[in-house]
């Protein structure tokens, strides 16, 4: 069974930066998908960007230049880069791992942004 980690939410103003990481445990076929989900009460979670294994990367248009999502194998992690943070990105953040045996949530971090 695959679990995930998340860290790195935390409170920040306006046009700040932070970067969540979300590490892997137990086996993950070679083929697989991670990324990020955002959730704020009262709205569905929605997807923010995600990265195959083969590297390629899908992005929420409201984050589009501004997030980078990013992987390195070697740690079994994978990192969420935000800048020029706006207060409508505040939410729970939450890691998904996809692979060929099924998915995996973590228990979600909260970044909160002020303006």
């Amino acid at each position: 069974q695959v679990q995930l980690v998340e860290s790195g939410g935390g409170l920040v103003q306006a046009g700040g930066s932070l970067r969540l990481s979300c590490t892997t445990s137990g086996t993950i076929t070679r083929v697989n998908v991670m990324g990020w989900y955002r959730r704020t009460p009262g709205k569905q979670r929605e997807l923010v960007a995600t990265i195959h294994s083969s590297g390629s990367t899908n992005y929420a248009d409201s984050v589009k230049g501004r997030f980078t999502i990013s992987r390195d194998n070697a740690k079994n992690t994978v990192y969420l880069q935000m800048n020029s943070l706006k207060p409508e990105d505040t939410a729970a953040y939450y890691c998904n791992c996809r692979d060929l045996r099924g998915e995996s949530w973590g228990q979600g971090t909260q970044v909160t942004v002020s303006s």
